[in-house]
């Protein structure tokens, strides 16, 4: 099963894909990870990546395609794998379509903007021990510190309410027109995100297969 995987920062994707990958066997691609991959093994698109990195600017379309071509390549990608963050344009689909790969199903899951900033705003995380609460769904204690250790807990950048706004209108205008992309190739298969853990994972393997 060769599966593209989309939704919103703060969608769930991460979680879900891991139970994908174990249900079908099969291993998870990220971009950053091939990134970092690539660079640590000095291949050559990772030696082009090193030169952007560096300087602080942008890994260009061009090298990012190269590095996933190779990626998708190596003998465990053979009965399949999710992309989880590539493409993320349009032009990216396409390079995709250049190269011959033919993805199954492409898992669009949804969940709406209000959630995604309650989900995410409400992160609070210890600096020091690096436990993980929620204001909502997994409070401290005493709201303010850490249970485990006491030390006061912060908002990540990546959780603050501008930053999170920031994520979601780049996804909108960059990312969410692959959803009309894949549709009109018709193998979109769209899954709410919100609810019970395993009950969205059972959503999600019934629409992979169906």
């Amino acid at each position: 099963m060769k599966i593209i995987l989309l939704g919103a920062p703060g969608a769930g994707k991460g979680t879900q894909a891991e139970k994908i990958c174990v249900h079908y066997n099969i291993p998870q691609i990220s971009t950053g990870n091939i990134i970092r991959e690539a660079m640590k093994n000095e291949t050559p698109a990772g030696l082009k990546a090193k030169e952007f990195v560096n300087s602080g600017a942008l890994v260009p379309d061009e090298v990012v395609i190269e590095m996933v071509n190779d990626r998708l390549k190596q003998d465990d990608c053979a009965n399949g794998y999710i992309l989880d963050g590539f493409p993320r344009t349009v032009p990216q689909a396409e390079a995709l379509d250049q190269m011959g790969v033919q993805i199954d199903k492409v898992l669009d899951i949804e969940v709406a903007d209000d959630v995604i900033m309650g989900r995410m705003t409400g992160r609070r995380v210890c600096s020091k021990c690096g436990a993980t609460y929620h204001t909502e769904f997994n409070p401290a204690k005493d709201g303010v510190h850490c249970d485990k250790c006491g030390t006061e807990l912060t908002i990540r950048k990546d959780d603050e309410p501008e930053t999170v706004k920031a994520r979601l209108q780049v996804y909108h205008e960059q990312t969410e027109p692959l959803k009309d992309y894949y549709q009109n190739k018709g193998n979109l298969v769209m899954v709410e995100g919100v609810g019970a853990l395993d009950e969205i994972t059972a959503k999600i393997l019934k629409a992979l297969e169906a």
